[in-house]
């Protein structure tokens, strides 16, 4: 009788492929996408890899240092705006508009950089270097730049994170004290309304809603600031 081999148990035995960051970072990130971040372990991932738990940590100190690392990683897949010469507006609407796709992709580890990894935009990253560029493009001074930008990055990533959670949801379907349904008229609804589905608002509604209002807040802002300078000649 021919006899068995016995295999060693699984993530013991040793790996035909060896172990890379980028190839831990990519197994970490669908354990994150299908379970969320909470229940990704060293161990676990180890098992994911079929690799021993100890041969991670020659690569990657602890279990923060992946979820660095995978932010990185899924940071540098934001495609850059290219509409060089389509209006300012046009082109920070199509760069938020692509930021949203990308955490709606990754909810479970984007939720989690918004809300625990302050410094996971850098200043090399493609989305800041794409926004930065648009800012000053749209005429604000280069000393404020960063300023105006970093406005703009905590209202959409406040939204954002409000979206993921359920929050802007929840908060979009409150009414205002003594709030009546039918006193604009017939009651009728607005087909252009947040509101106007049996699921409840219209999140793609809101998030343009949001764009509008910065939009048009640094529109003012740099006709002020034009009109100014005219004012003072």
């Amino acid at each position: 009788m021919e006899k068995k081999v016995r295999r060693p148990p699984r993530g013991t035995r040793k790996r035909d492929v060896p172990l890379t960051e980028a190839g831990i970072y990519a197994a970490a990130l669908r354990l994150i996408d299908e379970d969320g971040v909470e229940a990704l372990t060293m161990r676990k991932l180890a098992t994911v890899l079929d690799a021993n738990p100890m041969s991670l940590y020659h690569h990657v100190p602890n279990k923060e240092a992946v979820l660095r690392g995978v932010t990185r990683m899924v940071g540098a897949q934001f495609r850059t705006v290219r509409l060089e010469d389509a209006p300012w507006q046009e082109r920070i609407r199509l760069l938020a508009t692509d930021f949203r796709t990308l955490a709606h992709r990754h909810p479970e580890l984007m939720a989690y950089s918004f809300s625990h990894q302050p410094d996971f935009i850098q200043a090399d990253d493609p989305f800041w270097t794409a926004l930065t560029a648009i800012v000053e493009a749209a005429g604000v001074p280069q000393s404020e730049v960063s300023e105006i930008a970093a406005l703009m990055v905590a209202v959409v990533i406040g939204v954002l994170a409000a979206e993921l959670n359920g929050s802007l949801h929840k908060w979009s379907t409150l009414k205002p004290p003594g709030f009546d349904d039918g006193e604009d008229g017939d009651g009728d609804a607005d087909p252009d309304s947040a509101d106007t589905s049996p699921e409840g608002p219209d999140q793609d509604h809101m998030f343009r809603l949001v764009m509008d209002t910065l939009i048009t807040g640094l529109e003012s802002r740099l006709t002020g600031d034009r009109d100014g300078r005219d004012a003072g000649l």
